[in-house]
């Protein structure tokens, strides 16, 4: 009984050092990284007229050699670009060059043929006279227009803000259906496997008076968030 005795006051000078050092109270923690939290994504969407078109021009011109191929088409380049410079053509730089034989049905070199080829920036209402001088300066090789928008970084962060507010509105859906109140936001994360604005083209072809009709349709630029909210 003695010894009983011992053992039991050891145990209780125990249990008053841990009191008095202060252990934690394991209990009533709570790990910040435990709290309830949702995630949902979000799209916003702006849309916008784009008012800026690249196009490419280019010409080929083909000699009996390479040498007289190369020669002739630099004089028809310095005609198109020129042309380009004066209907309001802006940021010209050239694509690429390039000198190549041709041949007949029986694979005989006939002679030489060479390439080069430019692109150039316009306002879109100025892009149709871009075409006709183009073509007008003896171009035979025209692509495009790529239509954009100049401020196309102000009309993603538009749409930036709107996938904000659409991600809000997911949320509070799913957390009035959980009967739980929305927190404030606790993380957000920018465009998901995206790493920038991705533009999307509604374009609709339409009669035009102009003798080369360019019509920019509307363009609709979108982006993407994924959001956590705490829960209440």
């Amino acid at each position: 009984m003695k010894r009983l005795a011992l053992l039991v006051a050891a145990g209780l000078t125990v249990v008053a050092l841990a009191g008095a050092v202060g252990l934690p109270d394991l209990a009533g923690a709570q790990d910040p990284a435990t709290e309830d939290s949702i995630t949902v994504s979000g799209v916003g969407f702006v849309d916008a007229v784009p008012n800026e078109a690249t196009m490419s021009f280019g010409a080929e011109t083909r000699a009996a050699t390479a040498k007289a191929a190369v020669a002739a088409n630099a004089d028809a380049m310095r005609k198109i670009l020129n042309a380009l410079r004066q209907a309001g053509g802006r940021e010209l730089a050239t694509q690429w060059v390039s000198v190549y034989p041709y041949t007949d049905e029986t694979g005989t070199v006939n002679g030489y043929a060479a390439s080069n080829s430019v692109s150039a920036l316009s306002d879109v209402g100025d892009a149709p006279a871009l075409i006709d001088a183009a073509a007008v300066a003896g171009a035979n090789q025209i692509s495009g227009p790529g239509l954009s928008s100049s401020n196309a970084e102000a009309l993603y962060r538009q749409a930036l803000g709107k996938a904000i507010d659409d991600a809000r509105l997911s949320a509070q859906v799913l957390a009035k259906a959980a009967g739980r109140s929305l927190g404030p936001i606790t993380t957000i994360v920018e465009g998901g496997t995206s790493s920038g604005p991705e533009p999307l083209f509604r374009a609709e072809a339409q009669a035009a008076d102009s003798s080369t009709p360019i019509v920019p349709g509307e363009q609709e630029t979108a982006a993407t968030v994924s959001v956590t909210f705490s829960l209440g």
